[in-house]
C-alpha cells in the first residue's frame, strides 16, 4: 500500500514539536520534509531542536527547513522561549552533532521544490499560522494543484478566540493566534480550491493536557519519545494547555475518531477582529474538526509513543 506524503510546516512551539514527534511514528505517512515558520519561537533554537527530534527517532533522512517569512503581529516572547528549553533538553544533546540535514533554501522555496518534485498530491500538516503557505503559492501558483489537503490547527469558529486582550489591546478577544499572527496570509489560503480541514478552539477547548496524562506517559518513559514528551509537556502544565497541534495531527492517523462539520467561513484582516476566523453565509467552505472520541485519542498518543525503544 502507497504511503501518504506529507509535508510538516510547525512554528516552534511546544506542541509543534510534539506533533512532529506523533507524525513521525505513523506508518503510513512519508514525511518528505519539516517547515520551520518563525512564529510561536525563536527560529534558530526551534530548528536545531526539529532537527535533533528527527535524530532521535530515526529520520536523518528527512530534510528541515527554515522559513524565513514574517507575520504581522508577533507572539509574545514567553511563549517564544520555550523552543531555548526544547533545544537544551538533555535527551536531545547525547550526541555532540546533528545529522539531520538542514537545507540550504528558506522554506517557502523549499516547500515549492517539494511539492512541484512530489510524484502525487501532497497533504500540508499545519501547526503554525498559514505564512510560508501563502508565500510558497505566491511565489509559484502551479502548486495549488500539487496539494491535496491542508490539514491545520486553527482558528475559533464559536468559541472565543486565544489572543488575550490584556496581551493585545484593541483585539475583541475573537481571534486565534495562529491566524491573528498573520491574517492576511491566511485570507491568501482561503482565496484557493484547496481542501481545508480545521482544528479549531471549539475542539482543542475540550481536550485538555491533564495531570492525569502526563502521569500515564511518566509511566512509560523507557521509551525515549514518552520520555521526551513528558519533559516537553512538563514545561506548560501550569498553564491551561491544551492538545492543539498533537489533536491536529492525530487526524492523520486516525482519523475515524473524528466528526467533521462543514462550514461557510471569512478570516478578517483587520479592525478590531483582525484574525478572526468568521462564519458567514457564502463564505468559503472548509471542513472543522467538530467532535472527537476523546478517551481514544489520549490512548492513541499513549500507543504511538512506546513504540520507539532504541531512537
Amino acid at each position: 500500500m502507497a504511503k501518504q506524503l506529507v509535508l510538516m510546516d510547525h512554528d516552534g512551539g511546544v506542541d509543534d514539536y510534539l506533533a512532529t514527534m506523533l507524525l513521525m511514528t505513523m506508518d503510513h505517512i512519508q514525511l518528505l520534509g519539516v517547515v520551520v515558520t518563525p512564529a510561536d519561537c525563536y527560529v534558530q533554537p526551534a530548528v536545531s531542536a526539529t532537527r535533533k527530534i528527527l535524530d532521535l527517532m530515526g529520520g536523518t533522512h528527512i530534510p528541515v527547513a527554515e522559513s524565513t517569512v514574517r507575520g504581522i503581529n508577533p507572539f509574545p516572547y514567553l511563549y517564544r522561549r520555550d523552543s531555548f528549553v526544547v533545544d537544551h533538553l538533555p535527551i536531545l544533546n547525547q550526541s555532540d552533532r546533528i545529522i539531520t540535514p538542514l537545507v540550504a533554501e528558506p522554506g517557502q522555496d523549499f516547500m515549492v521544490k517539494v511539492l512541484q518534485q512530489a510524484p502525487e498530491p501532497v497533504t500540508l500538516m499545519v501547526t503554525g499560522p498559514l505564512t510560508t503557505i501563502a508565500t510558497a503559492l505566491d511565489k509559484a501558483p502551479d502548486i495549488e494543484a500539487k496539494i491535496q489537503k491542508i490539514v491545520w490547527m486553527g482558528g475559533a469558529l464559536n468559541v472565543p478566540g486565544n489572543v488575550e486582550k490584556n496581551w493585545e489591546p484593541g483585539q475583541d478577544g475573537s481571534a486565534e493566534w495562529n491566524v491573528y499572527w498573520d491574517p492576511v496570509s491566511a485570507a491568501r489560503v482561503w482565496q484557493t480550491q484547496i481542501e481545508i480541514i480545521m482544528c479549531p478552539l471549539d475542539l482543542t477547548n475540550n481536550v485538555p493536557v491533564t495531570s492525569e496524562i502526563l502521569r500515564k506517559i511518566a509511566q512509560q518513559r523507557h521509551y525515549p519519545i514518552s520520555d521526551l514528551a513528558g519533559q516537553c509537556y512538563a514545561l506548560v502544565i501550569p498553564q491551561d494547555y491544551y492538545f492543539w497541534d498533537v489533536l491536529a495531527t492525530a487526524y492523520l492517523g486516525r482519523p475515524e475518531l473524528y466528526q467533521l462539520r462543514e462550514w461557510e467561513t471569512e478570516i478578517v484582516t483587520s479592525g478590531l477582529s483582525q484574525g478572526r476566523t468568521k462564519i458567514v453565509s457564502g463564505g468559503r467552505k472548509i471542513y472543522a474538526m467538530d467532535k472527537v472520541d476523546k478517551e481514544a485519542f489520549y490512548a492513541y498518543i499513549l500507543q504511538q509513543w512506546a513504540r520507539f525503544v532504541n531512537g
